[in-house]
């Protein structure tokens, strides 16, 4: 079977999907291309994902749409909108708002490289404030049975223009009205992953809790205090193994702007036993607020 790196989609450029014509390849993931396109009837660029045939498996296949019908049914100014879903004879696809500006990925690297040390992490009431919003997009998520299983920095885009976190890539999230009791695989990007989750055991909202509080502790200080492992599958047993957390250090340790009270904000947050992490989004948002009143500005 192919490889998504391998396929040629030169020939698609022109070609019209749906409502839509492709202009150019914009990025590759794991198992999609997504591309820009054109759509006619509203006379505005978007963007199109497809899953092409030659990779299909009937586990990506499900996967693609489910992402595909997790997202559309969500309606939130910091959740990417999905306009339609298709399928030709050569792939499965579905187009979607296209955002101007980077991931929130590619805003920590750039700042990490700052030539000034004291300006390579976000300013935290920034980092706060971002987080406000993509708690409460999860927050809204969960409310309609979904989570998003697979929260990281690379799937947090930045807008350009209004300055919105927005939160995409609903490939893994898992529906919990879905009528399929079969037990979900083990998906995620392992350094954000709950430990119920690297189990393979039941997840809801709370999982997305963890990886939010992995996510704000890395925006937080310059680089995660994890060990160096040698391979994925260490890291996965260590932070199964860890009851105390993988973390080294708290923030306050290795940012002279932080507070100690934002310590225990993460300690909460990245819980081993999900009964003692932030129930919700917005008990996060809670304790952030009074952080921001008390600490900050």
């Amino acid at each position: 079977m192919e490889s998504i790196a391998s396929i040629k989609v030169d020939h698609l450029i022109g070609h019209d999907i749906g409502s839509s014509t492709i202009v150019r390849e914009l990025a590759r993931g794991g198992m999609s291309i997504i591309f820009v396109a054109f759509q006619r009837t509203l006379k505005r660029q978007i963007a199109v994902k497809i899953l092409p045939k030659k990779i299909i498996t009937p586990k990506t296949a499900s996967l693609f749409q489910q992402e595909a019908e997790s997202a559309a049914i969500l309606y939130h100014p910091n959740i990417i909108p999905i306009y339609e879903v298709g399928e030709t004879d050569e792939f499965l696809y579905f187009t979607m708002q296209l955002v101007a500006g980077d991931t929130l990925s590619t805003l920590l690297k750039k700042t990490g490289r700052n030539i000034i040390p004291s300006r390579r992490v976000l300013p935290v009431e920034r980092s706060i404030k971002l987080m406000f919003q993509i708690l409460d997009a999860l927050d809204y998520a969960h409310k309609q049975d979904i989570i998003h299983r697979d929260i990281k920095p690379g799937n947090i885009l930045l807008d350009s223009v209004s300055n919105r976190p927005i939160v995409t890539d609903f490939g893994i999230a898992k529906v919990l009205r879905s009528d399929d009791d079969s037990k979900p695989i083990v998906q995620g990007t392992p350094v954000y992953m709950a430990p119920e989750q690297i189990l393979n055991r039941d997840v809801d909202g709370r999982s997305d809790i963890y990886a939010c509080g992995v996510m704000f502790f890395q925006m937080l200080v310059e680089k995660l205090p994890i060990p160096r492992l040698k391979t994925t599958l260490a890291l996965l047993k260590l932070k199964v193994r860890s009851r105390e957390g993988v973390f080294a250090n708290m923030p306050s340790e290795l940012n002279p702007l932080i507070h100690e009270d934002m310590d225990k904000i993460i300690r909460k947050a990245t819980a081993y036993d999900p009964a003692k992490r932030y129930q919700t989004g917005r008990e996060f948002i809670r304790d952030l607020e009074m952080y921001l009143r008390t600490h900050v500005g």
